[in-house]
């Protein structure tokens, strides 16, 4: 599947669609004379150049990029020798002149064009490597200095890769050192020339990488406060996204919807990072839930297992092996199990895909597979697996951002704030016991990732029953209730924000919860306390709200 690029600034998204039609005038194939090599990323560059000079391509190159080429045995001509014009301002200026850009620019089917460069003694460019300084590496650096991230805004690169990508009926453009070994293929294949096709395609990556360098920029420059600190929410944003693929359908079969990966997720472990290696194309709504399930995986350092559907959690357990912690987390709800998301935070054995591969599973995700459990997961033909290649356990979050009509909504992802029962109050009378506490963390934790008003059941390390998405969270604790499979008597409860009235209290009683995690701050606090003295409860304050909406 071909992977493009896309960039959303202001809601407004640009796609490269196919090349123009060559009855248009951009038939013909280039043929590659000359070359102007000026990169940063270095990589791959010596057999790039190689390869060019054995087809008879005469390069032209800048300062440190010329001296690695003439070190790797390649034979170039400096810039400023080619122009007659030194490089100047401590090498600001190197590529900025009419030579470079005349040559870039200068449309080989216009008469007006070629009589203009021959009589300016200007020479086409048939081809243009660059890459640029490292800007969005240095900002993200701690302590990097303002005068530092300035010198890191590359002028000349950007400036002469949009000339070379606006002409690119004559003009290649390699922006990418993953694309070098194809294009020398396809020159070798051909002679020396380029097809219409891939220039094109090669001119769209181009303009998308000068936007994600520009997007860099401004986001950082919008940032920045009058006394020189950064804001993180920035006045203007500028949201750079690459599509990985596109996916069977959107949140209905009605609905086209393609998943796009953020800038900056490189190496993360994470649903955008995994490799599917079985299953059906997944669809939006695969992604959507699968992100939630291993989100809430990752939140424990112990073997866990998670089950989501419809974007909430509907069992969650740890467990001695993945096995154990599966099958904990099915007893939870097996009707909504069946055809959900299942997540690991521990590779998946053989033990465990036995137990997968007796139920029906939309998408199962973990860090690894062993080799017999991959062998019998793949009796599963329409079970999507996915592998992340590792976990990151807890850690903060990227940005979360919700679309509404005409703007979006962005704010801190509701990760890695550290211990939310580091600075607990408990105003009951009761104290709880340490099963309690260990019982109401967990519970908390899956709170976190339940639709509000949400409220969790919990016992031994394992949900009892999820009450999610409710307008009134006395009806999330009733429903929780009802939904429990298995006794719910010396259950914990977890509440993602305060109870208003004591009423939730009491229908927790009557269910037989024995300890209740809430964040407090409501102006019935007394009242709610009161009604958990009355039942003998423990109640434990965290302070902090965990609404998802």
């Amino acid at each position: 599947m071909k992977i493009r690029a896309a960039v959303i600034t202001s809601i407004t998204l640009f796609r490269p669609r196919r090349a123009p039609d060559p009855e248009k005038g951009f038939s013909f194939m280039t043929r590659i004379k000359r070359a102007v090599i000026s990169v940063y990323d270095k990589k791959g560059i010596i057999t790039l150049a190689k390869g060019l000079e054995e087809l008879g391509v005469k390069m032209l190159s800048t300062g440190g990029t010329a001296r690695r080429l003439r070190d790797g045995g390649a034979k170039v001509t400096e810039i400023s020798d080619y122009t007659g014009f030194p490089e100047i301002l401590g090498g600001r200026v190197k590529t900025l002149h009419p030579k470079i850009h005349g040559g870039l620019l200068g449309m080989r089917d216009d008469e007006r064009h070629l009589g203009e460069m021959a009589e300016n003694s200007i020479e086409p460019i048939d081809m243009l490597v660059v890459n640029f300084y490292p800007f969005e590496e240095v900002v993200a650096k701690e302590g990097t200095s303002f005068s530092e991230a300035i010198e890191n805004i590359d002028i000349g690169g950007p400036a002469m890769l949009r000339a070379a990508a606006k002409n690119h009926a004559s003009v290649t453009v390699l922006t990418d050192p993953e694309d070098y070994g194809a294009v020398l293929r396809e020159l070798r294949r051909n002679k020396g020339k380029i097809s219409p096709e891939t220039n094109f395609r090669l001119s769209a990556k181009a303009f998308s990488c000068v936007s994600r360098y520009d997007a860099a920029i401004s986001n950082y420059l919008s940032s920045l406060e009058p006394d020189g600190e950064r804001n993180p929410l920035p006045a203007t944003y500028t949201l750079y996204l690459e599509k990985k693929l596109d996916l069977r359908y959107g949140e209905n079969p009605h609905q086209l919807g393609a998943f796009y990966a953020e800038g900056g997720t490189a190496g993360a472990h994470c649903v955008t990072n995994a490799r599917q290696l079985q299953g059906k194309e997944l669809s939006l709504n695969n992604i959507y839930d699968t992100d939630s399930a291993f989100e809430l995986a990752r939140e424990f350092a112990d073997t866990a297992c998670v089950i989501v559907k419809h974007n909430n959690p509907c069992g969650a357990a740890l467990g001695d092996t993945p096995a154990e912690a599966f099958s904990r987390a099915r007893e939870c709800d097996p009707e909504s199990a069946f055809g959900g998301i299942i997540a690991f935070n521990r590779e998946v054995d053989e033990t465990a895909a036995e137990e997968i591969a007796g139920m029906f599973a939309e998408v199962l995700i973990a860090p690894g597979f062993s080799e017999k459990a991959l062998m019998l997961l793949s009796g599963r033909k329409n079970l999507r697996v996915l592998l992340t290649g590792g976990m990151d356990i807890g850690g903060a979050g990227t940005w979360d951002i919700k679309k509404v009509t005409g703007g979006a909504l962005i704010q801190q992802s509701d990760r890695g704030w550290g211990d939310d029962f580091s600075e607990i109050k408990i105003p009951t009378k009761r104290k709880p016991t340490p099963q309690e506490m260990a019982d109401l963390r967990f519970a908390w934790k899956v709170c976190r990732h339940t639709k509000s008003n949400a409220i969790v059941y919990a016992r031994d390390l394992r949900t009892v029953g999820i009450g999610a998405g409710q307008m009134s969270r006395v009806d999330s604790v009733r429903i929780a209730g009802m939904k429990a499979r298995m006794p719910t008597d010396g259950s914990v409860l977890a509440s993602d924000a305060f109870f208003p009235f004591r009423d939730g209290v009491d229908e927790a009683a009557r269910a037989g919860i024995t300890a209740i995690a809430q964040p407090g701050g409501s102006v019935r606090d007394t009242e709610v306390i009161a009604a958990a003295d009355e039942h003998s409860m423990a109640m434990v304050f965290t302070g902090k709200r965990h609404f998802k909406h």
